[in-house]
Order: C-alpha cells, then structure tokens, then sequence
C-alpha cells in the first residue's frame, strides 16, 4: 500500500474517523521523548479542539482526505433508501451506529441518518436516538458542506430536504400494513 505520509498539506480538509472533519493548520517537528516526530496539526472548528497526529500513524488511525464525488453520491443515494430498523435491542443498536459514525464512512454515516430520521408526522424519538441522529447528521452534513464549499447548516438542509423528501413513502406503506 502506498504510503500517505507527507499527503496531506496545509490548508487540506481531513477526516478524523473520530472527530469528523478537521482541517491541516500546520506541520509540526517536534522532538518527543527523544525522538524527533513530524506532526499534523488539525483544527476541529465545531469543538474548537486541535489535534497533534504523527505522520507515521495517519493510516493506522484511518485519517484521510475529504470522499470522491462518487462517495458523496453514494452516500447521497443512500438517504433516499429504505431505512433499515433492526429489532434488536436499543443499547446493541445504539453501539453498532456509534461504531459506523465512528468508522468515518460517509455511506455508513447516511445508513445511521437515514434509519434514525423521524418525519414531523412520526412519534418522537427517545433522547439517546436523537443525540446519535444529531452525531451522524452533523458528522455528514460537516464532510458535505467541505466538498461543496458552504457551511454546516446549508449542508445539513440539503441532507433533511433529501429525507423529508423519500421518507414518507416508507412510513406511509408501514401504517398500511
């Protein structure tokens, strides 16, 4: 596998599976423990937090550049789709969409925002589901609003406007049957 040191550059929207997506404000040397360490600093605007990443550990952390095009049109596609409620228990479930927002997968984030969203219409969700749909929407609208150079409130528009738009028609044919 090609080694992604060096890829990132100052400027450079990145994805921090963890965090979402950060932004390179500089490359650091800094001697540590002995040792001397090249360093990305990321700035996480939304948690106003920065983050010190070796250019060593990028890829066994999975940090990486913003998707393709054809990710986000996946991703896109993917709020359109069916939303897949298992019945499992809340806590199994909750831990496996945590997971997913955490794999920084832009398609695994829409699976999570698709199946937690609720129309105006529908019952209210419990507060751990609307936190985890909050995570999830953010962490995609924040990627989204990145790729298209806007902010993350008209990129989060742009995700609900797709899901008020497909959603109806899911819940309206659950009620029928």
């Amino acid at each position: 596998m090609a080694s992604t040191a060096n890829a990132f550059t100052v400027g450079d929207y990145v994805v921090y599976p963890k965090h979402g997506v950060g932004r390179v404000i500089e490359l650091q040397r800094e001697e540590i423990a002995g040792m001397q360490l090249e360093l990305y600093v990321l700035r996480f605007e939304k948690e106003r937090m920065t983050l010190r990443v070796p250019v060593g550990k990028v890829e066994a952390i999975g940090m990486r550049k913003l998707s393709s095009d054809k990710t986000l049109r996946q991703a896109m596609e993917t709020l359109k789709g069916k939303p897949k409620v298992k019945r499992t228990m809340w806590s199994r479930r909750a831990q496996e969409y945590e997971a997913k927002i955490n794999s920084g997968d832009l398609v695994s984030i829409a699976e999570v925002t698709r199946d937690l969203f609720r129309p105006e219409d529908q019952p209210e969700q419990s507060y751990s589901e609307r936190q985890i749909f909050e995570a999830a929407s953010s962490r995609l609208a924040r990627e989204l609003a990145a790729m298209e150079e806007t902010d993350e409130p008209t990129a989060l528009g742009k995700i609900l406007d797709v899901l008020r738009e497909h959603a109806p028609q899911y819940y309206d044919t659950a009620e029928e049957a």
